[in-house]
């Protein structure tokens, strides 16, 4: 059995430093949406048909691979919440790792415009995210996002039964994590470091 969270929402919230954090505390294994996507990237070119194909097939494999070993998993998201496809997606998850007896949690972020532009600028984002470097492309990216996609759900939407949602404008990626952890009464994988940590001895 296998246990999923997905860290969900907007571009530059903090969804990447809070999901490291968190695997750091509780030793599950990460993914972050980039990971991915800078991979096909690289190998396709920036958003080709190839390279979404091949985007999705990597997730795809990784999150089966997961639940066949029993792999608990973090992952990190940027949905469109107005898309029934990008619900869809989630949901496809959920019925993933619950079908196979695992646990599904929902972390949901959210953060004033003003300081996830900020974040948008950091040198940890640029980086992990090396195709985020190009920052005015970024920050148009960011602005144009928020007047047309759903990138939060509405204050009294809940999508499932584990979700939780978390305004960190103010917040360290340490108090979310504590937050998180005490939501949903997580606790440390057994693992050694370099079997949920890249790099790690």
């Amino acid at each position: 059995m296998a246990d999923l969270i997905v860290i969900c929402g907007p571009q530059a919230v903090g969804k990447m430093t809070v999901a490291e954090c968190l695997r750091d505390r509780i030793h599950y294994n990460l993914m972050v949406n980039h990971d991915s996507i800078e991979v096909s990237d690289r190998i396709f070119g920036f958003d080709t048909p190839a390279m979404r194909e091949f985007n999705e097939s990597f997730r795809k494999k990784v999150f089966e691979l997961a639940v066949k070993h029993g792999v608990d998993m973090i992952f990190t998201y940027v949905c469109d919440f107005s898309d029934p496809e990008d619900i869809g997606y989630i949901v496809r998850l959920h019925d993933l790792f619950t079908g196979n007896g695992g646990r599904f949690f929902f972390v949901e972020l959210s953060a004033s415009l003003d300081e996830r532009l900020r974040r948008n600028e950091t040198p940890h984002r640029m980086e992990r995210k090396p195709s985020k470097k190009d920052v005015e492309w970024s920050r148009r990216d960011i602005l144009k996002s928020a007047e047309v996609h759903k990138l939060n759900t509405d204050d009294d939407e809940r999508l499932f039964e584990n979700h939780i949602k978390i305004d960190n404008t103010y917040l360290s990626p340490d108090q979310v994590t504590d937050l998180i952890i005490e939501a949903f009464s997580l606790v440390p994988v057994d693992k050694k470091e370099g079997e949920y940590r890249f790099g790690a001895e």
